[in-house]
């Protein structure tokens, strides 16, 4: 791809640019933007790996939050896809000493925060299906579906996923470039091995995305995006998202039992987002109504673009029992409303890390959630569906103005399993 325009762009616009199109020149332009504009360097990690989280997913605790406690995630994101080299045996001690040999360098070279590098490598179906041995029962991986009548996405069926995130667009594409291109040091640190060996990286299924306030309505000279976003919004559909009492807790999503304890599972949607309709057909009322419930914009609970409900969606449990009143009263019902019918005893089973993207120039969500099981996800996808309420398509949440492109389901194994993980990690490893 070629370089964005300098001249033509917001810096926060251009770096965002960069990181989308990625590779060598994009982490030199990179690089020459945010270190010399502002004169700073990111933080470099430990030697020490007992001090990192045996959880992978284990970010909250290093991630800022906003004035309402909210977690706030990372800014910029790249989804780098694996498949296995020809001829590497998944099972073969070398190659699980240079996968793991390669993430350590990262944590090496970056802080592990939002200010350096935060990442996770997820497996899928079709990774473990490459051995003899099932999964154990305590963990729920099952091939991706479609989940919605009439819903035709590709999924995600190589090998793996390298998700990394920081605040720091050149520390994503570092990273990036350290484990898959020609580099000799990475933030400062001199480079003892990368994947390149073990995996290879699919360059037609890259993802990246962003969040951040103000992001959104940066990209109006995109195809697909009005300009009548709001200039606050972190999210392209116009409202916050993430709230802390509205997500499920690090804890809950963790795989307590089994070889694969301290783990967890995650799913990835991409989704295209139609905004021209979303915004310039519906009015601010239709929206809160379609995205959180006909009583948060009668009583106008949301503010302009979430900012009045602090820390939580703001759904009591009268008004999660009222869908399906509302449906018939109303013939309207709310996204989140929906969706809250899944939670366990009034917990939500999700937790969200999902981000923005205009991955082939066209505006889009990738839906990032952690779970205990891939279960909670699909019952949660299932009360979104809503083909239980009478309720005109249009009205039915957001499912008008959302479609799902790709879905795949993965195994984040705790740090100690990470490099290709057996499905028996206790017993003997079985290849097919």
């Amino acid at each position: 791809m070629t370089l964005p325009d300098r001249s033509a762009l917001s810096r926060r616009d251009y770096v965002r640019t960069l990181v989308a199109v990625g590779g060598a020149s994009a982490l030199a332009a990179c690089l020459e933007t945010v270190r010399n504009d502002e004169e700073r360097t990111v933080p470099s990690g430990t030697d020490d790996p007992e001090s990192l989280p045996e959880r992978q997913h284990a970010w909250n605790s290093v991630l800022s939050t906003d004035e309402d406690g909210n977690v706030t995630p990372p800014q910029h994101h790249v989804l780098v896809a694996l498949s296995l080299v020809d001829g590497v045996d998944p099972a073969a001690e070398e190659s699980r000493a240079a996968v793991e040999e390669a993430l350590r360098t990262l944590e090496r070279a970056y802080e592990w925060s939002n200010e350096g590098l935060l990442f996770t490598l997820g497996y899928t179906p079709a990774y473990f299906a490459r051995f003899d041995e099932p999964l154990p029962s305590s963990v729920d991986l099952p091939d991706p579906e479609p989940l919605i009548r009439g819903g035709d996405p590709e999924f995600d069926e190589y090998d793996a996923v390298l998700h990394l995130a920081s605040d720091a667009p050149d520390a994503v594409l570092e990273a990036e470039q350290a484990l898959f291109g020609d580099r000799e040091r990475s933030n400062g640190i001199d480079l003892e091995a990368d994947l390149t060996d073990v995996f290879e990286s699919l360059a037609d299924r890259r993802r990246t995305g962003f969040v951040g306030d103000g992001l959104p309505a940066e990209h109006a000279d995109v195809p697909g995006v009005p300009d009548s976003i709001p200039e606050e919004a972190p999210f392209f559909m116009g409202f916050r998202s993430g709230f802390r009492r509205s997500q499920a807790t690090e804890d809950r999503v963790t795989i307590g039992t089994g070889p694969f304890a301290g783990g967890t599972t995650q799913q990835i949607s991409s989704m295209e987002l139609q905004l021209e309709v979303w915004f310039e057909q519906d009015n601010h009322f239709q929206r809160v109504s379609k995205m959180f419930s006909r009583e948060h914009a009668e009583d106008e609970l949301v503010g302009d673009y979430g900012e009045a409900l602090a820390d939580s969606s703001g759904l009591t449990d009268e008004r999660i029992a009222a869908t399906e009143a509302d449906a018939r009263e109303h013939g309207v019902v709310g996204h989140a409303q929906k969706t809250a019918r899944a939670r366990d005893d009034g917990e939500p089973p999700l937790l969200r890390r999902d981000f923005n993207t205009v991955d082939g120039d066209r505006p889009g969500l990738h839906f990032l959630s952690l779970q205990h099981e891939i279960g909670d996800f699909v019952r949660v996808r299932e009360a979104m569906n809503g083909e239980d309420l009478d309720v005109p398509r249009a009205n039915n949440g957001i499912l008008h103005y959302v479609f799902v492109d790709r879905r795949g389901n993965y195994l984040l194994p705790p740090r100690s399993l990470r490099a290709l993980p057996s499905p028996t990690p206790d017993g003997e490893d079985e290849r097919g």
